[in-house]
């Protein structure tokens, strides 16, 4: 049965996914720079032919991937209303999800075709609305859950994350937006399934019960 997912979801050793004031210049936050250098360097070492434990968390996030889920704040830095159509997302012509992307978002604007097969839908429907509409894109493959943190708190809090990846960086960041906070009883419903160490994170896999 296909699964929503959620894969290199990096956060720090006080558990924040991102930093304060998110913006063009920072677009995860003030403070949060580097934090994903764990997850560059498996590339490199996968592209050179490395292996390594963070080369595999790697490599699983890429498995059976049919259609992604995000929220607004992840596909850009813009807030409130689009001042124009202008803005096309953080990765260029060719982004890196070659499938539907569904966008929360309070402000609508018509879906947007990339290279690459990524076209990227803005929606405002309720969450289990977006994953009905994510899984029928995915045509049986598994959704992939991208962020930020406060879309990911949302699927949490409902129950409908199947497994969530967590890179923990051994740094502490002290304010911004915390990942595990306001769950409320959400959280009973997941375990850890896997904890590992690389020299750079320690990988957390929690799974629904």
């Amino acid at each position: 049965m296909p699964q929503l997912r959620v894969h290199n979801l990096t956060i720090s050793l006080d558990g924040y996914a991102a930093g304060p004031r998110q913006r063009l210049e920072h677009p995860l936050g003030e403070g949060f720079e580097g934090m994903h250098e764990w997850m560059f360097a498996a590339m490199r070492d996968r592209a050179d032919g490395k292996p390594g434990i963070d080369v595999e968390y790697v490599e699983h996030s890429e498995e059976n991937i049919g259609a992604t889920i995000m929220g607004r704040n992840m596909f850009g830095p813009q807030r409130g209303p689009w001042q124009d159509e202008a803005w096309k997302g953080w990765w260029g012509d060719n982004p890196p999800y070659h499938n539907d992307v569904f966008v929360h978002t309070h402000h609508l604007r018509p879906s947007l075709t990339m290279e690459g097969d990524t076209t990227f839908h803005f929606t405002d429907e309720p969450i289990e609305t977006v994953l009905d509409r994510a899984f029928e894109a995915a045509a049986g493959k598994d959704v992939r859950l991208g962020g930020g943190p406060a879309t990911v708190q949302q699927y949490l809090r409902a129950g409908l994350v199947d497994e969530l990846h967590l890179a923990i960086v051994p740094e502490l960041i002290g304010s911004g937006e915390r990942l595990l906070d306001n769950l409320g009883e959400g959280i009973a419903g997941y375990r850890v399934a896997e904890l590992v160490n690389s020299p750079a994170v320690a990988h957390a896999r929690l799974v629904r019960r």
